[in-house]
């Protein structure tokens, strides 16, 4: 059998390629002739880079002076994918990075067997498409009617509606009749009655902490089972409410649970890599540097006004791609509650800090504390006159919301004086699936005393799909929850499942969240740098790609939020590819098409 097409002049005989990459890089130097000129003729790299330089040189005069691009969103697109271009092909970020992708594209146009991805391919087509204006994803500027106008809002308005309306929430009828369902199968199960489901306390005395128990109250694959049971053989903390359990539909498919799922129930592969992990003296898990960024024992600071507080050290359950996990001995553990002198320490380093004006309490999730116990740690920090705003880090809004009684929630607002000092929650819904009529109560129990509620959300590959985080956001709103940061997944290696391109975070920002209306949509996209805190993804300055890796892998430099700070070095993340994370897209029934402008997000 021979090949479908004719063997290109610059592919060996006996190409180490794939037959689909072949193919990708023929089109690519079809696409691309005066590049595969420039590298082919050229008989070193440093000379192939002198050449292609002044390539790019070239056609950017063009671009300026001329008329390359037809839409002046082309243009944009076409400006951002040269200076990617020139980034990537720079001597200094390749000593940076350790990678070359121009080396890789020299050693194919010279017919050598260099092993290089699909992944790659897609991303060098498609930044040169772009540099061209050829993306395809604008018509020419047309200049229309008021009620063409009219027209074109509405129908991009219902198409938004619609593809929202995709996501079940908690409100849905069919949701609550199968939730009741779970919840009477639940408590019967433990022999609870309703006096116990709504008790908070006795909900932490039932955590479920097993397969064996789990697979009795929702079914679970062998892989979910597997990795539950050696996540409790090695140590790995693992947890969920019997109230959360609830939310999880009984049969094992994920069509809808998915988010829920995933927030606890740790992949098998992300349990192999953190028992590896164990093993190796080097590894740390501390992935932000918190070690490095606590002037004191309980205290994280990264910012110049804002400093955190972690009393106590465990939750009611874990999120599996929690920053902190790693330092949680186990679910609800005994040794949690910070002792008295490590309390008094940090309050002393704070009075010693009156620049210091807002203190965010979080942990583990101290919301866990008793009443009386919270309210001694309150008590301190409300004598620190110059703290003007209190923050209380809290998931159990959304795992286990009946813990905000009416007590608790008259606790808080006694800290709050109007003028003075605000208190706020900041909690973590990752999903309208996780979204109840239980939640919402709990939240306005807060707000009808006038402590705000906001919502840090991490961005994944279970809330990802086109307009997934807008159906969130929506509801939240509804329920009286104000969107504050959407977080890109932080770069664990242990939770690559997870993680999703950094491109995507901005073409949801920029494609989705920006139809609804401003207070639907008034979170910032950012992502959390080791030792530095956050990084704002839509303000650009402070970030940019500098390499593409022979997996496809975009490289980011990212630079200290506060350009002063000197001492502060860059940080180099190595994102996911795209074409994967397009691949997975459409195991999950997506359309890959839907999302094609991701390449054209830098």
């Amino acid at each position: 059998m021979g090949f479908e097409h004719p063997i290109p002049q610059w592919i060996p005989k006996e190409s180490a390629l794939p037959y689909k990459v072949e193919k990708a890089v023929t089109s690519f130097w079809e696409a691309n002739p005066i590049l595969l000129e420039l590298l082919s003729s050229s008989r070193t790299l440093e000379e192939a880079r002198e050449r292609v330089y002044n390539y790019l040189h070239d056609f950017e005069r063009k671009s300026l002076h001329g008329k390359v691009y037809l839409n002046p969103m082309e243009r944009q697109v076409g400006r951002k994918a040269l200076h990617v271009l020139k980034n990537i092909f720079a001597k200094r970020n390749e000593e940076v990075t350790q990678k070359s992708a121009l080396k890789t594209l020299y050693k194919l146009a010279h017919n050598s067997n260099r092993p290089v991805s699909m992944a790659f391919i897609e991303e060098m087509s498609h930044l040169f498409t772009a540099m061209k204006g050829q993306t395809k994803l604008y018509g020419a500027v047309q200049q229309g009617e008021v009620a063409a106008q009219d027209e074109r809002l509405t129908s991009m308005a219902r198409q938004a509606l619609q593809q929202s309306r995709r996501y079940p929430d908690g409100f849905d009828a069919d949701v609550q009749e199968e939730r009741e369902k779970n919840r009477q199968r639940i408590m019967a199960f433990f022999g609870a009655i309703e006096e116990n489901w709504q008790d908070w306390r006795w909900q932490c005395r039932n955590v479920i902490r097993d397969a064996e128990t789990l697979s009795q109250l929702v079914k679970l694959t062998e892989d979910e089972k597997e990795a539950i049971v050696q996540a409790n053989k090695h140590g790995i903390p693992f947890g969920i409410t019997p109230y959360y359990v609830s939310l999880m539909d009984f049969a094992d498919h994920r069509h809808r649970d998915h988010a829920i799922r995933a927030q606890v129930l740790p992949p098998l592969d992300y349990v192999k890599e953190v028992v590896e992990g164990q093993k190796d003296p080097t590894k740390t898990f501390d992935f932000m540097g918190e070690k490095d960024t606590s002037p004191e024992n309980l205290i994280t600071r990264r910012y110049p006004m804002i400093a955190i507080l972690k009393p106590y050290n465990t939750c009611a359950q874990i999120c599996v791609y929690c920053q902190r996990n790693w330092e949680i001995d186990d679910v609800l553990s005994e040794k949690a509650q910070a002792p008295r002198h490590k309390l008094e320490k940090a309050m002393a380093w704070f009075r010693k800090h009156p620049e210091v004006e807002e203190i965010l309490i979080t942990g583990g999730d101290p919301a866990v504390m008793t009443d009386q116990v919270f309210a001694s740690v309150l008590d301190e920090v409300s004598k620190l006159d110059h703290v003007r705003r209190i923050r209380i880090g809290s998931r159990m809004p959304v795992v286990l919301p009946m813990r905000f009684t009416e007590e608790f929630a008259d606790l808080l607002a006694q800290y709050r004086i109007p003028g003075k000092r605000e208190v706020a929650v900041m909690t973590h819904f990752e999903h309208s699936y996780e979204v109840t009529p239980e939640a919402m109560q709990a939240i306005q129990r807060l707000r009808q005393r006038g402590i705000a509620v906001y919502n840090q959300g991490v961005y994944t590959m279970e809330n990802a799909r086109r307009f997934e985080m807008v159906a969130l956001r929506k509801r939240l709103r509804l329920m009286g929850v104000d969107p504050y940061y959407t977080f890109n997944a932080k770069g664990k290696e242990e939770t690559k499942d997870y993680r999703i391109p950094i491109a995507r975070l901005l073409q949801e920002q920029a494609e989705e969240a920006r139809l609804n209306p401003g207070l639907d949509r008034t979170d910032e996209a950012v992502f959390n740098i080791p030792r530095l805190g956050k990084n704002y993804l839509r303000a650009g300055q402070d970030h940019e790609v500098i390499m593409i890796d022979e997996k496809g892998g975009r490289i980011y430099e990212f630079f200290p939020w506060d350009h002063s700070n000197l001492e502060s070095e860059p940080f180099l993340h190595q994102d996911v590819p795209i074409s994967g994370f397009l691949q997975e897209m459409e195991r999950r029934g997506e359309k890959a098409e839907d999302y094609r402008s991701i390449w054209y997000y830098y």
